[in-house]
């Protein structure tokens, strides 16, 4: 099972990961495209950045399944399974993971794109694995650009769904901001889940 931390401070910090999935609880429930998340499924998780720079990597989604939701991979005549993750007994789909500072560090816009760009890539299916585009480019289809396009498109779709503004007003904020106002900023930080060789995973 992998491993929790949560990072903890006297000075009423704000949780960031908590805050976080309340956000994407909320998109979840209201918008069309994104109906098909059970959040209680995908773990919220941040890692550290390791520079300030603003370039990078923004968040990632952890697939806890492979194509088709297989249990089990094989390659190169190995068989591989992916570590299991529990949060209160009940088994997780997926991992999305948020670096810390970098991501708060962006426009209220790129910020907004990126949680939902992070959703898109769950399956229709719900299935543990990403959602895959025909074609080589089976991620974000031939264009990473029009993928981001469609996300922004998603953003002004939720936003006129005037969602109670308590659920992302954190978002207009940047890292040094938020700790500021709340003394620390916190959360829960989740290993990424190792391959198995499935002669091991009992130890999964």
């Amino acid at each position: 099972m992998a491993r929790l931390t949560r990072l903890r401070s006297a000075l009423g910090p704000f949780d960031f990961t908590e805050a976080m999935s309340q956000l994407c609880e909320d998109i979840t429930n209201r918008h069309e495209a994104f109906l098909h998340i059970d959040m209680a499924e995908v773990a919220v998780s941040f890692a550290q950045a390791r520079s300030r720079v603003l370039h990078g990597l923004q968040a990632k989604l952890t697939p806890m399944r492979f194509e088709n939701g297989a249990l089990t991979w094989r390659r190169n005549g190995q068989i591989w399974t992916v570590q299991r993750l529990y949060l209160a007994k009940r088994e997780m789909k997926y991992i999305l993971t948020f670096y810390l500072p970098r991501f708060l560090d962006q426009s209220f816009q790129e910020k907004m794109v990126t949680v939902l760009h992070e959703l898109y890539h769950i399956s229709p299916k719900f299935d543990g694995d990403i959602r895959r585009f025909s074609g080589r480019c089976h991620v974000h289809t031939h264009s990473q650009q029009e993928y981001d396009g469609q996300m922004e498109v998603f953003a002004r779709e939720y936003l006129a769904m005037r969602p109670p503004e308590s659920l992302y007003s954190f978002l207009h904020c940047d890292f040094e901001e938020l700790q500021k106002r709340h003394g620390d900023v916190v959360g829960v930080r989740i290993p990424i889940p190792k391959l198995i060789p499935v002669k091991n995973a009992a130890r999964a």
